[in-house]
């Protein structure tokens, strides 16, 4: 493993990474203690009171657990402090969570899923932080920023990334240029560079997908599952089903040994279709990284990236991995679509 840490790492790239300012620097800086915090907590969930439910419901309509609620209460306190957001948006959270005024404010805005996964706190399967960084747009003298700020194209990221908590607690970040993977060493409480120039392989060998949802899905997503489960992976042998539930945990492997996650949007009882996926917390800022990395990342038929957020907690279908595969994938659908 590198001896260079993150803060190193945006350093040596700076003139790669025009965003890599020092107060740039500094956010991430925040966001690494902060995940660091959480970590901790993680790592001893059986021994502490932080397992099971709070009672409360969140803004999606789900029970909260105590860790969810400990990890949003973490970040919001300590990048309210940072001195350089205007602004931040919490999966946990129904509206945005503005900087007091007599809090230092900066132009940079911060999106995140505190505890993605957070249905397998309880039974140790790996969960992780989800993060994304716009900048502010317009610099107006400190005023609090207005929604339609916040709701950018999401190709205006400058910066998105996640933490994996699991055997090893890990960070995967992207600025544009590339995909860097750094590994916590504990004995020195620094990210370590572990995983330079990340590459997803053009074409993946497993498929990770709730196939539980079989009978509510259109004869399009069924073809694409058929597909997966009859062919043949780039090694020759059948696609292997590997669905963990936390998308943190699924993107992580398929990122190392390439793949394809899938969350496809449901036909209701009403006959509506109904994405899962938070677009501004989970699918817009795995997208820029999956890209990054020489993937691909669409509803079934449009990049993710070029959507326009409507709502804050606006839900989105996500295909995302390979490139190959996700193109199999969205030419399956326009078949569909050109049928009807």
């Amino acid at each position: 493993m590198s001896q260079v840490t993150v803060t190193e790492h945006l350093l040596l790239h700076q003139k790669k990474s025009p965003m890599a300012t020092g107060r740039f620097t500094s956010l991430l800086t925040e966001l690494i203690l902060s995940a660091k915090i959480i970590s901790r907590e993680v790592t001893k969930a059986g021994l502490v009171d932080v397992l099971g439910f709070t009672g409360e419901t969140n803004v999606q309509g789900e029970k909260v657990r105590k860790l969810d609620e400990f990890a949003n209460n973490v970040l919001i306190h300590r990048m309210r402090r940072s001195g350089v957001l205007c602004a931040m948006a919490s999966e946990e959270n129904g509206d945005l969570i503005h900087i007091s005024g007599d809090l230092p404010r900066g132009d940079y805005i911060l999106i995140f899923d505190p505890l993605d996964g957070s249905s397998n706190i309880d039974v140790n399967v790996s969960i992780g932080t989800i993060f994304s960084i716009y900048r502010r747009p317009l610099k107006k003298n400190g005023e609090t920023p207005s929604m339609r700020e916040v709701l950018q194209t999401c190709d205006k990221q400058i910066c998105s990334g996640y933490f994996i908590y699991g055997s090893s607690t890990m960070m995967v970040y992207t600025t544009g240029e590339g995909v860097h993977g750094f590994t916590l060493d504990p004995s020195v409480g620094e990210f370590l560079l572990s995983h330079e120039d990340m590459k997803i392989p053009e074409q993946g060998r497993i498929y990770s997908v709730n196939e539980a949802y079989w009978n509510s899905w259109d004869p399009a997503t069924k073809e694409v599952l058929a597909y997966f489960k009859s062919r043949e992976n780039a090694l020759g042998k059948p696609y292997s089903s590997r669905y963990i539930g936390s998308l943190v945990a699924d993107f992580h492997r398929n990122l190392l040994y390439g793949g394809i996650f899938m969350y496809p949007s449901r036909i209701l009882d009403n006959g509506e279709r109904q994405g899962k996926l938070r677009l501004m917390c989970e699918a817009a800022p795995m997208a820029m990284l999956i890209e990054q990395a020489g993937g691909m990342a669409t509803d079934g038929i449009n990049r993710i990236l070029d959507y326009q957020p409507t709502e804050l907690h606006q839900r989105v279908p996500l295909f995302i991995g390979s490139k190959n595969d996700v193109e199999t994938v969205r030419q399956i659908y326009l078949k569909h679509q050109e049928k009807k």
